[in-house]
């Protein structure tokens, strides 16, 4: 029988969501990649435990999550009523809606059949009764914007999901959304974007407009679906995700260019007794950055390393300036 760790909340810097009382660990698991059936159910649990034993105290989920899509919910849902039922208060979990999921046009985007539906379908997967945070997965220009603000707001009021949350739009619809959600009395939680040293289009106007709402930031592939780690030092190893037909990281995003960034980032990440994964991350949560991040593992061992970022956050001046002139090569 699981025995959680009982000094799990000790040394963990929890993180305030922007204007909310909502505390978080600056680093969540998200089980976008590795958690569906065709991964073994023990690693998953093993993988999910761990973090909750480092105190990670936020789950992040999509409806499409896994393969098949759904299965990434299943297996957290298979874990949460085997191993952490009893500890359900603790963490913090959160789904979305937004992407293809089932077929017809009631299965995919904005529209409050679709939003509604889909959140009922994850709360079954689950087996919970709310969820702690729904967000819309992504913006959709063919629905008004009044029509999904409303479902958010229906979700909200008939206690499915205690906050809402935006993913993947800009600042300007972002700006809209929030508009449209304060004139409902309701306020949006936290934003999702990619945000990585390799995907740096959330600073500036996006970062600006969160702060100036008081909505929080957490970013997804951090590392960069895996390529910000030490896996790709030496090229693409045989068994990798490059590898495998079921990601978007392909082997020619790995070009020479890139592949000395990697290595050049790799002796800044030594000099700190860091891995490169662990500089990636301690710079996605620098001044200015992400107020959280989301990451992914195959295993217990890469969650651990990844945790490992949060014992060397801080950078100095002349690290940043050393990370912004092989970022700028």
């Amino acid at each position: 029988m699981y025995q959680p760790n009982p000094d799990r909340y000790r040394d963990m810097p929890y993180v305030r969501m922007g204007a909310s009382g909502v505390l978080i660990a600056p680093i969540a698991l998200g089980l976008w990649q590795n958690f569906g059936e065709d991964y073994r159910y023990d690693v998953c649990r093993d993988t999910i435990l761990t973090a909750f034993d480092a105190g990670v105290n936020h789950i992040d989920l999509a409806n499409n999550y896994g393969n098949p899509g759904g299965s990434a919910e299943r297996t957290f849902g298979r874990v949460l009523a085997n191993e952490l039922a009893a500890h359900r208060d603790e963490l913090f979990i959160s789904t979305k809606a937004g992407y293809a999921m089932w077929p017809g046009p009631f299965g995919d985007r904005g529209s409050k059949k679709y939003l509604i539906a889909s959140l009922d379908q994850s709360l079954k997967r689950m087996g919970l009764t709310y969820v702690d945070l729904f967000y819309h997965h992504r913006p959709d220009d063919d629905t008004p914007i009044e029509e999904t603000a409303e479902a958010l707001e229906q979700i909200v009021r008939q206690g499915k999901a205690l906050y809402i949350g935006l993913s993947n739009y800009n600042a300007a619809q972002t700006h809209q959304m929030l508009t449209e959600l304060a004139s409902r009395g309701l306020h949006c939680l936290i934003h999702q974007m990619r945000y990585s040293m390799f995907a740096r289009e959330a600073e500036g106007a996006l970062f600006g407009e969160l702060r100036a709402h008081g909505v929080a930031s957490i970013a997804f592939s951090p590392l960069a679906q895996g390529l910000l780690t030490n896996k790709y030092l030496d090229g693409v190893p045989t068994e990798s995700r490059m590898n495998e037909k079921t990601t978007s990281l392909k082997p020619e995003a790995l070009t020479p260019e890139r592949l000395s960034q990697l290595q050049a980032l790799n002796r800044i990440a030594q000099a700190r007794g860091q891995s490169l994964a662990q500089l990636a991350l301690a710079w996605a949560l620098r001044i200015g950055g992400a107020d959280a991040l989301i990451v992914g593992a195959r295993n217990p061992e890469q969650l651990t390393d990844s945790l490992g970022a949060l014992r060397q956050v801080r950078l100095s001046a002349d690290e940043l300036t050393a990370i912004e002139s092989v970022l700028a090569g």
